[in-house]
């Protein structure tokens, strides 16, 4: 591992809870993770610590098996080799591109530096621009300038911070695919951060959902989506809603009873054991919803988004449960209107449906044994 968190703390002075709580996890060389999670987080604070900016209280950071960060031992920012890229940029407005680009590698001969500027911004897709100054260039190109300078010096690890906070939404998806390619072009191991789910699907080997200073899950996008860890990472990736569950055995098989009908392909879901009488909340997403006007269960249109392919529809059925589907566009349905739905689920996840307080720690864990038959709520989320 090139980059292992492990167990890390930091709290600051004067606050009851600390930013970051007993954090862990690691990148492999060649790598790019991304921590995602709404505003106050941690994240930004956790990416602070690993760069050196941040003391931390307890556990440790190691960058290819030295100890860079513990509480008793900090290794200074400039002894990390760790490149940063800011969510301002932070060029320097009176020096061109050329300059901006070699400001971190001053040190090494005129030529040398010459050549490794001309290279780093081939790599980013602005060969030429060495005379430009910032001033001159789109959003865009100068953050692909930043990018360059950061990746100039040869870091070991290069940390972005929300890098395209500042850019239009179709700007930022399509400049995460080319910072990604450009990052496995040139072998970094990189951390992002940012707020935006499609651009750490766009970017990330692995992602992390952080909640009030935790790290909820670490893994690949798919999994987060189809296998969430908690409550909190079921509701914040994708679209979904949940809904009342029960777990039952019939016939020897496990049968998940919804709003919308039993679902029996359900492999990977927890015995009926696992829940107060089998009582449990299920994650629907909108990929979970099809639009079949012939199932038995009908649905109210409340709502509705054009996504140009498909619509948003947000379903309430006559027992006041909302559910979300995704509709291809030509089912133009008018607010209003019942429509015939179905469950078509292929991941069946349920939580315990015994907190009331949404988000609270005992409504981030997933079902767990409680003896007798099983309550939970399923959460079914609309097809992309």
């Amino acid at each position: 591992m090139f980059l292992e968190v492990t167990q890390l703390q930091v709290h600051y002075p004067g606050r009851p809870q600390p930013a970051v709580h007993s954090v862990s996890f690691g990148l492999h060389a060649g790598e790019i993770g991304v921590l995602i999670g709404p505003s106050g987080c941690g994240k930004t604070t956790l990416l602070r610590a690993v760069a050196g900016l941040e003391p931390v209280t307890g556990g440790d950071i190691r960058l290819s098996g030295q100890v860079v960060s513990s509480p008793s031992s900090q290794l200074p920012p400039e002894a990390r080799r760790i490149g940063m890229v800011f969510q301002d940029y932070a060029l320097f407005p009176h020096l061109d591109v050329g300059r901006n680009v070699a400001f971190g590698i001053h040190q090494l001969p005129a030529a040398e530096r010459t050549a490794r500027v001309k290279e780093v911004l081939t790599l980013v897709g602005l060969e030429g621009s060495e005379s430009r100054f910032p001033h001159e260039l789109s959003g865009g190109q100068q953050q692909r300038v930043a990018l360059a300078r950061a990746l100039a010096p040869r870091p070991q690890l290069l940390l972005l911070d929300e890098p395209f906070s500042n850019l239009d939404v179709d700007l930022r998806e399509r400049l995460a695919h080319e910072v990604r390619n450009i990052l496995k072009a040139a072998q970094a191991t990189a951390l992002f951060v940012t707020h935006d789910q499609l651009e750490a699907f766009a970017i990330g080997d692995t992602i992390g959902v952080m909640h009030e200073g935790q790290l909820h899950q670490w893994d690949d996008a798919y999994t987060l989506y189809h296998r969430p860890a908690t409550r909190f990472v079921a509701d914040f990736i994708g679209h979904g809603v949940f809904a009342p569950a029960t777990i039952r055995e019939v016939n020897q098989q496990i049968v998940v009873q919804t709003p919308l009908g039993d679902l029996t392909d359900v492999a990977e879901c927890p015995l009926p054991c696992a829940f107060a009488a089998g009582e449990c909340d299920v994650l629907l997403r909108a990929d979970d919803i099809v639009h079949d006007d012939a199932a038995p269960v009908k649905a109210e249109i409340i709502r509705k988004a054009f996504r140009g392919s498909e619509f948003l529809y947000t379903l309430r059925l006559e027992s006041g449960q909302t559910v979300l589907a995704h509709v291809p566009s030509h089912h133009d349905h008018k607010i209003g209107e019942w429509i015939g739905i179905r469950p078509e689920v292929d991941h069946v996840v349920t939580f315990n449906r015994a907190c009331p307080i949404r988000n609270s720690e005992l409504c981030q864990m997933p079902c767990a044994s409680a003896g007798g038959q099983t309550s939970c709520t399923a959460t079914i989320r609309p097809a992309d």
